[in-house]
């Protein structure tokens, strides 16, 4: 008989990475960002500027997609600090990938702001043609109370993971998603495959954000 221990090994594969950063020099951005955002809200003719997907937004106003490619100082300043810290997310997955003697980018190609008020949502949704995503929360409002709503929840992309519930598939998790609790200050970049919406929001206070698409290139 053999007595030796068996030992296993366990093989994280096909993971979703998601990370979270606290934006520097938040404190003297946050004012003015805001203050462009509510100039440019009430100058809105319609509630989603943008035109995409309006039926999937409810409660909630949305910029074009160019926001972060105005040419002011703080527009600025914030586009080039997302740019490096999606940068930094896409070289800590790919780096061992890139050749050595290559240089690379992130471009922030569409970014827009979200103001939504009492009762928004946003139903669920993905980012095609572009590399990662980012949720820069400027304002959350009333967010972070429990019961407010308005989380971004984001959602299991093995397709076929409940297919078969018992309880060797409890680590699954019995709902298939994982719910983000937006902190002032902090962006939440992930990958643009990734299915996500914006809960139902309750607070009084408007929650604003402002998110972006990426993409990284080499030179």
């Amino acid at each position: 008989m053999n007595d030796e221990a068996i030992t296993l090994e366990a093989l994280n594969v096909w993971n979703t990475p998601l990370f979270v950063s606290q934006l520097p020099d938040h404190e003297f951005l946050k004012e003015a960002l805001l203050d462009l955002i509510y100039q440019q809200k009430a100058a809105q003719k319609t509630a989603i500027d943008s035109l995409v997907a309006p039926t999937a937004k409810h409660g909630m106003h949305e910029s074009t997609l160019d926001f972060l490619d105005q040419e002011d100082p703080t527009v600025m300043e914030t586009k080039r600090i997302l740019e490096e810290l999606t940068l930094e997310v896409a070289a800590s997955l790919n780096h061992s990938f890139w050749p050595e003697e290559a240089t690379a980018d992130a471009h922030i190609i569409e970014s827009w702001y979200h103001v939504t008020q009492k009762g928004g949502y946003h139903d669920v949704h993905s980012h095609p043609n572009c590399s990662w995503c980012g949720i820069y929360y400027l304002e959350p409002g009333d967010a972070a109370t429990p019961g407010s709503g308005g989380l971004n929840r984001f959602y299991d992309p093995r397709i076929n993971a409940e297919h078969y519930t018992d309880p060797g598939t409890a680590y699954l998790g019995a709902q298939g998603v994982w719910d983000f609790t937006p902190i002032e200050g902090q962006v939440v970049f992930f990958p643009s495959y990734l299915k996500h919406s914006a809960l139902p929001y309750f607070g009084d206070k408007d929650r604003v954000v402002i998110a972006f698409n990426s993409i990284i290139e080499l030179y």
